[in-house]
C-alpha cells in the first residue's frame, strides 16, 4: 500500500514537471537573417533621417503589381556629391559603369501563383509598413513582414477587406 502511495505521488511530481515546462512561454523566433546586398544601403539613414519618401526611389509603374528598384542613375544624382568618396559610392560608380544595374538581391518575392497589387493596396491606405516592417528603422534589410497567405488573410481581416480566394488566386483550372 504505502508503495502505490509513492508511486502515486511519483506520477502526481512528474507530471506537475511536465504540464509546468509546456506551459512555459514559447522561446521567441531568432530575429531575420539580413539580406546581403552588393553594395550596403541603409533604409534608416534615407528613409529614416532623411524621410525620402519610399516611391523616390521605388516607384510603381503600370500596371502596379511590383514596386521597382532604384536605377543607379537615381542613386547618383545626389552622390555624385554627398558622400561620393566613400568605399560603397566608390563601388556602386564602378559597379554600373557602363549602363549597367546593380545586382540587387530580393528580400521579398511573391509565388507566381498569387495576384497582388501594390498600388490597389497603397490605394487602399495600405503602408509599406504592413507588409515590410519597420524599412525606415533599418539598416541592413531581412524579410520581417509576414506576405504568407496566413498574415495576408490576418490584415484582411483587421483590415476588414476581402477574403474572397479569387481575389488573389487565380481559379483553380484556369
Amino acid at each position: 500500500m504505502r508503495a502505490a502511495g509513492i508511486l502515486v505521488t511519483l506520477v502526481i511530481n512528474v507530471l506537475a514537471v511536465v504540464l509546468r515546462g509546456s506551459a512555459q512561454a514559447p522561446v521567441p523566433a531568432p530575429p531575420p537573417a539580413p539580406v546581403l546586398q552588393p553594395v550596403a544601403f541603409s533604409h534608416n539613414v534615407h528613409a529614416g533621417v532623411a524621410q525620402l519618401p519610399c516611391a523616390m526611389c521605388h516607384p510603381n509603374p503600370d500596371p502596379g503589381e511590383r514596386m521597382a528598384l532604384p536605377p543607379a542613375a537615381l542613386c547618383l544624382q545626389c552622390h555624385a556629391s554627398v558622400k561620393a568618396d566613400s568605399p560603397e559610392i566608390v563601388k556602386l560608380t564602378t559597379l554600373t559603369t557602363g549602363g549597367r544595374e546593380v545586382p540587387w538581391a530580393r528580400v521579398y518575392e511573391i509565388p507566381t501563383y498569387v495576384f497582388f497589387s501594390h498600388r490597389a493596396h497603397l490605394e487602399a491606405g495600405g503602408t509599406c509598413a504592413d507588409c515590410h516592417g519597420p524599412v525606415a528603422e533599418r539598416d541592413v534589410l531581412a524579410r520581417e513582414g509576414d506576405v504568407t497567405m496566413a498574415g495576408c488573410m490576418n490584415c484582411h481581416t483587421t483590415k476588414g477587406a476581402s477574403l474572397d480566394c479569387g481575389l488573389c488566386h487565380q481559379p483553380y483550372g484556369e
